[in-house]
């Protein structure tokens, strides 16, 4: 929720000039008395020059201020300036001005015909005129900075060029699309402070906050409908996971993760993960992240948004997957084992359906119980798997330092960025890889606890699929015998 600040207005002015005065004040601001911030400001006038010096300024343009002069903070007197001042030439249709001391590296820019200034705090650009340069940059350095292939980076450009492109003003060029994708993805790849990505790109703070949240917004709007989607023929990925776990008719692995973030101002009690507190030992809070796999590890559909306080199964409630499912998305009979129902495959933290297949978590379990447990588990690696890929690609999400409502668009954008990458062939550095070493991805398993039976005849189905997997297995030992 935002907060504004209103102030009442002035009731009266602020400084009074008397009636029988015989002239008028003027005030100038010499521009190297303040250090320029991040940021572009209005300048009224341009920076001092001669003519300061002569009425008290120093050679860099500094106006000095006696308690002796007359002149309170400045204040000329018309009549007197009036003699020093020289009109600057009107022809001119730009001015550009180098300070002095305090003035470094910073440019003063008029419009064309005399029009209003503004500040331009010059930045090196120097790192990314290099990475942006295929002669100067080899593509392994540049696959370790975004995180994908220059070839697809040129195409993600190509895609978004049209929702994220600026136009030029007569006050400066516009920041070109490559410059701006490439923030939004050093941002995401390295979860560096604001402060870093400003420094190597030359660009402000703001100005690339504002770009992040931008291109996250296209790649949401834009891309999300198109990369993230349902498989159109459910055969194809059911071939795909039975090659895998020898389970036919699963078409997608099931996982939900949860989002480190910093405590919300409002209603945190609801996103506060008591099993992320338990394994941290200290309070942390979480946005929950459901999504569904196929046995390539690209997602076909995903959930984002709801708290971290809920469990695997409440979110999956939640979604609209559920209500798909629920309405008939995944058919089938279920009477012979070869043949059932299709499935998704989840944890133990979810429920059995019709349409869900999750492992035994009963004590005790029979062969064939613990063969099925064991199939099931090489389907869902798919989707283990594939967050582990995410996290180490895209850093930002170890701990999320962004405020909820863009944090949906961000974490939209890296299931996107993943699909992309997973589907250009390259695999992932295993460097990237170590780095979550130490980070506990939920396995699906309840401890002290089962998973919860919705349809009776889906456990039968399940069992019967169990007994077939056991004697396919018994079959095939005793042939290799």
């Amino acid at each position: 929720m935002s907060a504004f600040l209103e102030l009442e207005p002035f009731t009266t002015p602020l400084f009074e000039i008397p009636a029988d005065a015989d002239f008028e004040y003027s005030f100038m601001l010499a521009a190297g008395d303040f250090p320029l911030m991040d940021g572009d400001f209005l300048a009224d006038q341009p920076p001092a020059s001669a003519e300061v010096v002569a009425a008290g300024g120093d050679a860099n343009g500094k106006r000095s201020f006696h308690a002796d002069d007359g002149e309170a903070m400045g204040a000329v007197p018309v009549s007197r300036l009036s003699k020093r001042r020289r009109k600057a030439p009107s022809s001119s249709s730009s001015l550009s001005y180098r300070g002095g001391d305090g003035g470094e590296g910073n440019e003063l820019v008029a419009g064309r015909g005399g029009g209003r200034r503004v500040w331009v705090r010059k930045r090196s650009t120097e790192w990314w005129d290099r990475m942006s340069d295929p002669t100067a940059c080899p593509e392994a350095d540049f696959r370790r900075a975004f995180r994908m292939p220059r070839a697809v980076f040129d195409k993600l450009c190509d895609d978004l060029a049209a929702a994220v492109a600026k136009e030029d003003t007569t006050l400066r060029s516009a920041i070109p699309v490559p410059q701006r994708v490439a923030v939004c993805l050093w941002r995401l790849a390295t979860g560096d402070p604001l402060r870093e990505v400003s420094r190597r790109f030359g660009l402000g703070i703001s100005t690339s906050h504002n770009i992040i949240l931008q291109v996250c917004a296209a790649l949401t709007a834009v891309l999300l409908p198109r990369v993230v989607r349902w498989p159109d023929s459910h055969a194809a990925v059911a071939s795909r996971f039975q090659t895998v776990s020898g389970i036919p008719g699963i078409v997608g692995a099931v996982h939900t993760e949860h989002i480190r973030v910093v405590a919300p101002r409002e209603k945190a009690g609801e996103y506060y993960d008591r099993r992320l507190t338990d394994r941290n030992n200290k309070a942390t809070y979480s946005i929950a992240m459901q999504a569904v796999v196929d046995a390539d590890g690209a997602f076909t559909d995903v959930c984002i948004g709801h708290p971290g306080s809920l469990s695997d199964a409440a979110v999956l409630e939640k979604s609209a997957l559920y209500a798909l499912c629920e309405a008939g998305l995944l058919l089938g009979d279920g009477r012979d084992w070869r043949q059932p129902p299709q499935w998704l495959v989840g944890g133990a933290s979810y429920p059995l359906t019709s349409w869900m297949l999750v492992p035994y978590t009963q004590p005790n379990l029979t062969w064939a119980q613990d063969r099925l447990n064991a199939r099931v588990a090489e389907a869902r690696a798919a989707a283990v798997g594939a967050f582990r890929r995410l996290r180490a690609r895209w850093q930002c999400l170890r701990r999320a330092e962004v405020k909820l409502p863009e944090l949906a668009n961000m974490l939209a954008a890296c299931c996107v960025l993943h699909n992309l990458c997973e589907r250009s062939g390259h695999g992932l550095d295993a460097d990237l890889l170590d780095l979550l070493d130490d980070e506990l991805v939920d396995d699906g398993v309840v401890a002290g606890g089962g998973n919860t039976v919705r349809s009776p005849a889906a456990e039968q189905v399940r069992d019967r699929i169990a007994h077939g997997l056991l004697h396919q297995y018994v079959g095939n030992a005793s042939l290799s015998g």
